[in-house]
């Protein structure tokens, strides 16, 4: 969302000082200290969004005195509640809130809560149990309800409520308008500035990205005022080619105006119409043999081309909105929030919402919803990835709150079910990303000796994947993971060698990784028989892997077990991990020599552990392919790709200034090149994002 504060007259050019030195040191590198506004700083970086404390279990036995008490508590409170709409808070004997809850008749809800005989859920049962007073707040309507609900929550965090967690302002860009040379900052808080505001962006680092890139796009000054008005001469930032120097006017008042207006086009939204510019600017420098010029053209070009790029997706259609995905696993909710604005994504954050694990991902959405906007404007369109029960209340209560009508919805097809998906995806990678860095990892290694029948913990798991293309830049990797996580600096990559391999073989090329990586542990044959090397001291970190897992099924199972016993393996256990039915994650099926297929259940930790292991290979092994895959590419260049002519490619150079930035492009990115139809895009971004086997 863009702001406009209101403006102040801005003080006239000074004259410029020329000759004196400067009175900083020229190695100085702390003279850009003004991308953060001093009159609303904050950290530069985001709090790391953090895991709630482990759900409790919601099994634990409720005793019947209790329970009496809580509903007696409640019958009292149901023959003074209102009929009409509006809060109501339950209390224990220390007088602290338990939950906050809302309804269009109070009394009715809290009647609900009063029936011994109703059935509930073994966490409203508990929240009874400990209940021994109930407070109520009357409102006009439900929609107040809601607003003051939220407003609660957020204040008294209780216990049985879903709690936003990990909840700060977010930052914004602003283009100061309080002098004759604005200045581009990061900006918190409120918005009492003269100038214009863009955003919110996700995070702090969003910001320095963005700003970074269009101080070497547009050269705009991110100095102080204080320090602008000392100097006599350039600062290092002019020297580097990030900022224009108005100060010492190397640039001229119109000039630098020029800039700006460019700077705010395309925050604004219009970046098509500025790059546009920039290239006919580009080709007239180039058409008079201005080289010099056109190459800074070019540069500007390539760092707006790198702001999108690292955007990421840039939807078409949708001008102004927020996106919500929610992912549960483990009994922890994670929640993936996307902000576009101006038809440009300003980045994404994850939340972990306290929440126990009986609630829903669509209720622990709902309330997480009121409370995110509790103290945050709301764009004019909400997407959602799955539909709660008071969507339309929701989209009321915020029209009122934000003085514009705004939408809350559920897409089901074209772009913005992309955007769902692509949200669910990052909600369920942050998810798994927290939980295995934050998971008691020895903890789930002793699970493995009772769910897998090992001899004891493993030290020392290897995960084994290969990935090509029709069997082109084909590469085998091995993960190595132990009682610390992740062990990075044993992890393998092993480019495929083997000349006499039919292309796509995955059985060949794994068992060319595994003869090459335990031939080095393996001893020379003595009497015909392979033999091992001891293994290393017990406190160290072994060599030798405890348990090997690869991704497959039965079939692959066997055929590593054939390439260990032509080895000489035999002190290593194997597994093989199954993707479930339409490759959905938590029905996988695992399977060991000479046992039956194992199937857990979806939210056992092991199971969970397990799937960690395999996507962390399958990321590591797909890297190491597109490393190999764009070496060739950028080694034949776009005549490679089919149907790219000269005409083409030239406009695509012009359009994104490098081929290093062409890859990076997003599809609707590329369809927005003149003369590059949707499925040229289409084609072009398949060959540079072509998907591995």
């Amino acid at each position: 969302m863009v702001h406009d504060s209101s403006e102040r007259p801005a003080p006239a050019p000074r004259k410029a000082r020329r000759g004196a030195k400067s009175d900083l040191p020229q190695d100085d590198l702390t003279l850009d200290t003004g991308d953060v506004d001093p009159a609303t700083s904050a950290a530069d970086e985001d709090d790391e969004a953090r895991l709630p404390d482990a759900p409790e279990d919601a099994a634990e036995t409720i005793a019947e005195a209790t329970l009496s008490i809580g509903h007696a508590a409640i019958e009292n409170a149901v023959r003074l509640a209102p009929t009409s709409p509006g809060v109501y808070r339950m209390l224990n004997a220390a007088n602290d809130v338990l939950y906050v809850g809302k309804a269009k008749n109070v009394k009715k809800r809290l009647s609900s809560y009063a029936r011994a005989s109703a059935p509930l859920p073994a966490r409203i049962l508990r929240m009874i149990a400990a209940t021994t007073q109930v407070e109520i707040v009357s409102t006009t309507t439900e929609t107040e309800a809601l607003l003051l609900e939220a407003n609660l929550i957020k204040q008294l965090r209780p216990r049985f409520n879903v709690q936003l967690r990990d909840d700060k302002s977010f930052p914004y860009i602003l283009i100061s308008g309080d002098h004759w040379a604005p200045q581009i900052l990061k900006h918190r808080g409120a918005q009492s500035r003269p100038g214009r505001y863009f955003g919110p962006f996700a995070n702090a680092g969003a910001v320095n990205r963005t700003i970074t890139a269009l101080q070497r796009a547009f050269l705009i000054r991110s100095c102080t005022d204080g320090f602008f008005e000392s100097r006599t001469r350039p600062c290092l930032l002019y020297q580097i080619k990030r900022c224009a120097g108005p100060c010492t006017r190397e640039i001229d008042f119109p000039g630098y105006s020029e800039l700006v207006r460019e700077a705010t086009e395309f925050l604004s939204g219009r970046s098509h119409a500025v790059k546009e510019l920039l290239a006919a600017e580009m080709e007239k420098a180039s058409g008079e043999l201005e080289f010099e010029t056109a190459a800074l053209y070019r540069d500007r070009l390539a760092a707006l081309s790198a702001i999108q790029s690292q955007q990421g997706i840039n939807p078409r259609t949708v001008e102004e909105a927020d996106v919500f995905a929610i992912h549960q696993e483990g009994g922890y909710s994670c929640v993936e929030v996307f902000f576009f604005r101006t038809g440009q994504n300003w980045g994404n954050r994850a939340y972990f919402p306290k929440a126990e694990k009986t609630f829903t991902p669509e209720e622990v959405l709902s309330s997480f919803l009121a409370q995110f906007y509790d103290d945050k404007p709301p764009p004019k369109l909400i997407l959602l990835s799955h539909e709660i029960e008071e969507s339309a209340l929701l989209a009321d209560a915020l029209s009122v709150k934000a003085g514009y009508k705004v939408e809350v919805s559920v897409p089901k097809r074209g772009e913005k079910k992309e955007l769902i998906s692509h949200a669910l995806t990052n909600a369920r990678e942050a998810l798994g990303r927290k939980l295995a860095d934050t998971a008691t990892q020895s903890r789930l290694l002793e699970a493995m000796v009772s769910t897998l029948g090992l001899p004891h913990a493993p030290k020392r798991i290897e995960v084994y994947d290969n990935s090509h293309i029709m069997g082109t830049n084909a590469v085998g990797a091995m993960i190595v993971a132990g009682p610390d996580g992740f062990i990075k600096n044993q992890y393998r990559k092993f480019n495929i060698k083997s000349e006499g391999l039919t292309p796509g073989d995955d059985y060949g090329m794994m068992r060319e990784v595994l003869e090459r990586r335990f031939k080095r542990l393996l001893k020379p044959p003595e009497d015909g028989a392979a033999k091992v090397q001891d293994k290393a001291d017990d406190d160290a970190f072994p060599q030798w892997p405890d348990l090997v897992i690869i991704d497959g099924g039965r079939g692959q199972l066997n055929a590593v077990r054939q390439i260990f016993q032509t080895l000489g393996l035999t002190q290593v256990a194997l597994m093989a991990v199954a993707k479930g039915p339409d490759r959905d994650a938590g029905r996988e099926t695992l399977f060991m020599p000479d046992r039956e297929a194992i199937k857990l259940e979806p939210r056992d930790p092991v199971l969970y552990f397990i799937q960690r292991l395999r996507d962390e290979a399958h990321r590591f092994v797909i890297g190491s392919h597109r490393k190999l895959r764009k070496k060739d590419i950028r080694e034949a260049g776009l005549q490679e790709i089919p149907g790219i002519g000269p005409s083409r490619k030239r406009a695509l150079l012009h359009h994104f200034g490098t081929l290093k930035e062409i890859e990076r492009a997003s599809i609707a990115d590329l369809g927005k090149v003149p003369g590059v139809s949707a499925e040229s895009a289409r084609k072009i971004f398949e060959f540079f994002h072509a998907q591995p086997g």
